[in-house]
């Protein structure tokens, strides 16, 4: 007798009855938003979460085989934290890789002429809308000094770094580098470079891949429909 197939593990899109959803602070980047919904095993359930534009993020590796971090001061925190180049979706319209190579000129003067994607994340899903596309760019080049964008803010503060990806590996599982987006960019790199070395690369998406849970829905992934509670 042959056993069942388990189904391809992926997560699942489902839009439960909202009953109630108020705007209860509007922030210069993002949103409060308070939602009361019914679930199918649960009805009444209250939470607060962030309205957030989403963001990419990009892990920049050189001929040498070596990533790139970024040092930037977090408030949140209190901290400065290594990074990889990353940044909000906050020009209308504008492509997921369009928005990766805006980030990358901005943040780390660099362009890039191989563009891979890593992965989609949510990256705190029980508070927060906010998801990522993390890339992969190789195949640097410089941006001229005369053409570069003058950064302000935590951002004129940047330092930069080029590390091998045994030394990164080593900075998170010790907890030196604790930013999650620096992390999966480090795990997921240095699986792609080992695989290679290995013969066996392994299969990336490109880079107009859709993302399952967010592409086609309005309010980046999160469609609000109020259903009346009265008969």
């Amino acid at each position: 007798m042959s056993t069942p197939q388990e189904p391809i593990l992926q997560d699942e899109p489902f839009t439960p009855t909202i009953t109630a959803s108020d705007i209860v602070y509007r922030g210069a980047v993002w949103d409060i938003r308070k939602e009361t919904f019914d679930l199918p095993e649960a009805s009444g359930l209250v939470r607060d979460l962030m309205d957030h534009t989403g963001a990419v993020g990009i892990a920049v590796v050189d001929d040498q085989q070596r990533m790139l971090l970024v040092q930037q001061y977090r408030h949140p925190v209190g901290a400065r934290l290594w990074e990889v180049p990353a940044g909000l979706l906050d020009v209308p319209g504008e492509p997921l890789l369009e928005a990766a190579r805006r980030e990358l000129r901005e943040e780390a003067d660099l362009t890039a002429g191989d563009w891979q994607v890593l992965s989609d994340s949510c990256l705190s899903p029980g508070g927060s809308s906010e998801t990522m596309r993390l890339y992969l760019a190789r195949d640097l080049t410089v941006v001229p000094e005369a053409q570069r964008h003058e950064r302000s803010e935590e951002e004129a503060g940047f330092r930069f770094r080029w590390v091998s990806l045994g030394e990164a590996l080593t900075a998170v599982s010790e907890g030196r580098v604790t930013n999650v987006i620096a992390q999966m960019a480090i795990l997921q790199t240095a699986r792609v470079l080992d695989a290679e070395a290995s013969g066996t690369p392994v299969r990336l998406r490109e880079t107009d891949a859709p993302r399952r849970l967010v592409d086609g829905r309005p309010d980046f992934g999160r469609s609000v429909t109020v259903e009346s509670t009265e008969d």
